[in-house]
């Protein structure tokens, strides 16, 4: 019986107290940078009665920091998102990944936590990472109020993501970023995913397409590894160019004979490796953040990275799903997740579709 463990806390403190050489497959995907701010946060020291408000004026030629626009009323300024509050002098203590000054601290981020990864990685383990680019933007529409308060819930693109060589407007890339510094730090890159979503969230630009896919990384400790592809090949109709013995089935139809009855026909088609561009629609979770990693995403990277009964590792558990999925298909599971609200939320989800703990 596959069975789903969750740890709370810090996602490489708990990396590290688990056994060594036993993770058979990773799945993740990390808080992006610059996206959210969750909330998970606690102010140290200061006045305990201060607000703690994080934005503060500055002027519009300040290059430094996170500045970016915001609008109180018909006022437009600049504001800076700190971690440490300019009224009091209090510190915010924040473990949460996707909220460091510069996108260059936040891969330096992702390859320490791979770091910690790899010793717990079998030598046949696959790790999957999503991860979806995004555009240099000013702070989000988001009320001044809410933004500088620290009893908000979360907080969409709460520091500007314009600095240095990233102009606004500017393609990010970091997904691509992130998959460079890997590959210098050791890692095999194996493959480039597109996760083509038919529903993606819409846009207003007009001066470029609409975004609609992100990227999974498939990446690999080893030369050599665990893959099976048959456990995902696709159908395809005919025979397949280079397949000189294609796997064969039957779709069987069925057509009205001139007595009234029923004759069934058989149609047959074939099988192809899976391809690296996935269409996948999200699939909103109400009880979590519309950033819910859909099931269907999930599942392939599992069923050809990870044998049956080995051990599924999702650094960043969220709500759930990459426990969910890893149960519904014989494999193991262990979450790790910093909020507890999330927690709640995916223990409650896992025991209504799996019913299964450690």
């Amino acid at each position: 019986m596959s069975k789903i463990k969750i740890l709370q806390g810090n996602c490489i403190d708990k990396i590290k107290e688990l056994e060594g050489n036993s993770i058979d497959c990773v799945v993740t995907s990390p808080p992006y940078w610059g996206l959210r701010d969750y909330g998970t946060g606690t102010w140290i020291g200061g006045d305990k009665n201060c607000p703690h408000k994080r934005l503060t004026k500055i002027s519009k030629d300040t290059k430094t920091g996170h500045a970016g626009m915001f609008k109180k009323g018909n006022v437009v300024g600049d504001a800076i998102y700190k971690n440490y509050c300019p009224e009091c002098g209090a510190k915010r203590k924040d473990e949460q990944l996707g909220l460091e000054e510069t996108y260059q601290e936040h891969i330096q981020n992702i390859v320490e936590l791979f770091r910690a990864i790899k010793p717990k990685l079998k030598d046949s383990a696959t790790v999957w990472l999503n991860y979806g680019d995004s555009y240099a933007a000013t702070v989000n529409g988001t009320k001044v109020k809410d933004i500088e308060n620290d009893d908000r819930g979360f907080v969409d693109k709460p520091f500007s993501t314009i600095q240095g060589s990233i102009k606004p407007k500017d393609l990010v890339m970091i997904p691509n970023r992130i998959a460079i510094a890997l590959q210098d730090d050791g890692w095999w890159i194996r493959s480039e995913i597109i996760w083509h979503k038919p529903n993606p969230m819409p846009e207003s630009v007009r001066d470029r397409p609409t975004s609609c896919h992100e990227k999974i990384w498939l990446i690999t400790k080893s030369k050599k590894y665990y893959y099976d592809a048959d456990a995902i090949k696709e159908q395809a109709s005919g025979r397949i160019a280079g397949n000189k013995k294609p796997q064969k089935g039957t779709d069987q139809k069925f057509s009205e004979t001139k007595q009234g009855l029923l004759k069934a026909q058989q149609k047959p088609y074939y099988f192809k490796n899976k391809r690296n561009v996935w269409t996948i629609t999200t699939k909103p979770c109400k009880e979590a953040h519309f950033a819910t990693f859909p099931k269907d995403l999930i599942e392939p990277c599992i069923k050809a990275g990870c044998p049956e009964g080995g051990i599924v590792l999702d650094p960043f558990g969220g709500s759930g799903t990459t426990g969910i999925v890893a149960a519904l298909n014989n494999r193991n599971a262990i979450l790790i997740e910093l909020n507890q609200n999330y927690i709640d939320i995916a223990n409650k989800r896992i025991e209504k579709e799996v019913g299964l703990f450690i």
